[in-house]
């Protein structure tokens, strides 16, 4: 188990300091810091209203790697069939996790949405902290600080070993 989270924290490490613009083609396991903050920088640019901008940044079968660019607080998520890390790239903001979505609904075979979480664990989240939220539980960011800054990792729960 250390072994999954230390693998884990080093990939997600090596994807912090690398992205690349537009979508990212299959098999793609590397990118640049430099198109990072490019990519950062044309989702502030890029962004009208909507409270986030995800850009994909890797992938490899089965996994995703997304970068987020949140400026609003947005839906509150449950994905039943994967667990999901974020690596706080730049910013801050309040994230729950835990108790129940407010107005459920599903939005694909996977995975619900909601308007808020009732309950749940609140914690402030930073530039450089990880955290690993488990598959079936309620996630949201409630208080976005000015703009938080992700990379999301989707853990699928039967990937292929």
């Amino acid at each position: 188990m250390r072994f999954a989270i230390r693998s884990i924290v080093a990939l997600l490490v090596v994807f912090a300091a690398n992205a690349q613009q537009g979508a990212a083609p299959a098999g793609k396991t590397m990118v640049s810091a430099a198109d990072v903050q490019a990519l950062i920088a044309k989702a502030k640019a890029e962004r009208k209203d909507q409270p986030i901008i995800a850009q994909s940044l890797l992938q490899l079968a089965p996994y995703n790697v997304s970068l987020e660019y949140r400026a609003s607080v947005g839906a509150a998520a449950v994905h039943e069939t994967e667990a999901e890390l974020f690596y706080v790239v730049d910013g801050s903001a309040t994230l729950v996790t835990g108790g129940k979505l407010k107005e459920e609904k599903r939005t694909n075979p996977e995975n619900l949405t909601g308007t808020g979480i009732d309950g749940g664990e609140s914690r402030h989240v930073a530039k450089g902290d990880f955290v690993m939220v488990p598959d079936h539980t309620p996630h949201w960011f409630s208080k976005i600080d000015g703009t938080v800054v992700l990379m999301s990792l989707h853990l699928p729960l039967h990937a292929a070993h």
